[in-house]
């Protein structure tokens, strides 16, 4: 069994090896436009599952600061800004969703379907800050507006509603890759690695 110091140290370590993770799923990415797909969202529930609300926003955190610090982790590069970017909304919830993961984690790791679905109230503060912060830099920025409106008619959907463009092309194209495929791998991921921590003593 390991004791309560040593828990502390193994999620320090893990909170940092999760943070690679994410730097990591950043660049498997599928470049669609200002906001590509990535496996972001994968790493972001998957550090939740494991470490926890705390620790697992931790590790978001520190992929934060090593984005702020100009190292080239996430999808648009590196450096603070980064941070003043169309892309800033969705990384900056990424320790919200990672906490709300680990909640949902501890209460629900019995049922993996339950657990699955609440992936999607865990990811709701990427989507609302994702969008709000796109949706603002679009109305004076008439390449991400018309970037948008052509993501959105790619799927065959046209609307003259400016806002509706917008969210649709930063939420609702993302959701079905989030959940099918981000969210179930974090699921199945977790339960894993957390047979694998039980079999040795581990319970973190």
């Amino acid at each position: 069994m390991v004791n309560e110091k040593g828990k502390e140290l193994l999620k320090t370590s893990l909170s940092i090896v999760m943070a690679v993770i994410t730097a990591i799923s950043a660049n498997i990415s599928f470049k669609f436009g200002p906001v590509p797909y990535t496996m972001q969202n994968f790493a972001v529930m998957l550090s939740g599952f494991i470490l926890g609300p705390v620790y697992g926003a931790v590790s978001q955190l520190i992929y934060l600061s090593m984005i702020a610090v100009g190292l080239p982790f996430a999808a648009g590069g590196g450096g603070i800004g980064v941070f003043f970017g169309h892309t800033a909304g969705f990384l900056i919830a990424f320790p919200i969703s990672s906490f709300l993961a680990g909640i949902f984690a501890r209460k629900l790791r019995k049922n993996l379907k339950i657990l699955w679905l609440s992936t999607f109230l865990a990811s709701i503060p990427i989507y609302l800050l994702g969008f709000l912060v796109f949706f603002r830099l679009a109305i004076g920025n008439h390449l991400l507006a018309e970037w948008a409106r052509k993501a959105v008619e790619s799927f065959g959907i046209s609307s003259s509603s400016f806002f509706f463009i917008i969210f649709t092309a930063t939420v609702l194209i993302y959701i079905p890759q989030d959940m099918l495929i981000d969210h179930l791998l974090a699921v199945l991921v977790y339960m894993y690695v957390d047979k694998l921590l039980k079999e040795r003593g581990i319970e973190l």
